[in-house]
């Protein structure tokens, strides 16, 4: 079961800089004992054995001192894996984003979620799901639903969904009432470059001056082609160059599906090449996560 342990990414690699003070890791998973934990019906991988303490023991080394835990696609609407690892750690430094169910829970449940660190809900839709007709239509009820949750709690709503897929929500994306955040860069694909319609126009929303959509620079290769990832480095630097402010960084530890091949502190040290400037970096790993997640 322990399978992730049989080869190390990371070997050989160490940070290529320091973290900036309240560096955070935006997006990770966290998985327990299965006979602890059940999954859900929607298994996109092998659900590895990752508890915090392994994850933790990488992103101290990398000098990350603040995290927000991600409902991984395997554990479904159970959240409880996700807030028993969060309840292990002090308050002050993490948070949290859950998935649920269509049945709403009670007003004292989601106040309990609130209090543990709960601060967005997952609409996650598989990165490699082909196009569909009528997806995004049926997503919209859903998407309106828990937006009205969002605003009574002060919360976000965190998507992963494939670039297509987020074309066809952005008439939707823009109507939201709350902040939200886009995982994996919005997963177009990098080989098409940043010049690509799909991506031009999720600029022009991360960028329409509401500071309401915040991007997550994690996940590349989900959407990435090239050798070392060195396609991708067109797309964040235009996101960097439009919207510095609305941009925040994710191990997406433990890599599910790609384990074997990508290390956390390869894809951290990336954001060296991306973002020569300190500052910049600091925008990315500190305050903006600071400010979506509501650090002191």
């Amino acid at each position: 079961m322990d399978e992730m342990t049989t080869h190390d990414p990371d070997a050989g690699f160490e940070p290529a800089f320091a973290a900036p003070p309240n560096a955070c890791d935006s997006h990770f998973h966290v998985f327990g004992p299965a006979d602890k934990y059940s999954y859900g019906t929607d298994i996109r991988y092998k659900p590895p054995y990752e508890p915090v303490e392994r994850y933790l023991k990488l992103a101290r080394r990398l000098g990350l001192v603040r995290y927000v835990f991600v409902q991984p696609s395997a554990y479904g609407f159970d959240n409880s894996c996700m807030l028993d690892a969060m309840r292990e750690l002090d308050p002050a430094i993490r948070r949290g984003i859950i998935d649920f169910g269509e049945n709403r829970t009670s007003d004292h449940e989601l106040d309990e979620l609130d209090a543990v660190g709960v601060r967005g809900i997952r609409v996650n839709i598989s990165p490699i799901r082909k196009p569909e007709a009528g997806l995004a239509d049926s997503m919209r009820p859903r998407i309106a639903r828990l937006a009205k949750i969002c605003v009574e709690l002060g919360w976000h709503l965190d998507f992963l969904t494939p670039g297509w897929l987020v074309g066809e929500l952005m008439p939707t994306l823009y109507e939201l009432p709350v902040e939200f955040s886009v995982a994996h860069m919005g997963l177009f694909p990098a080989k098409d470059g940043p010049d690509q319609s799909g991506f031009q126009a999720f600029l022009d929303l991360v960028g329409d001056g509401s500071a309401r959509c915040f991007v997550k620079l994690t996940g590349i290769y989900r959407f990435s082609a090239a050798p070392d990832f060195a396609d991708v480095k067109p797309i964040a630097q235009a996101l960097m160059a439009r919207a510095p402010g609305q941009l925040i960084w994710g191990s997406d530890f433990p890599h599910l599906s790609f384990h074997d091949r990508v290390g956390t502190i390869q894809l951290y040290n990336l954001i060296s090449e991306w973002a020569p400037d300190p500052k910049l970096r600091k925008l990315i790993l500190a305050d903006n996560p600071a400010r979506l997640f509501g650090f002191g």
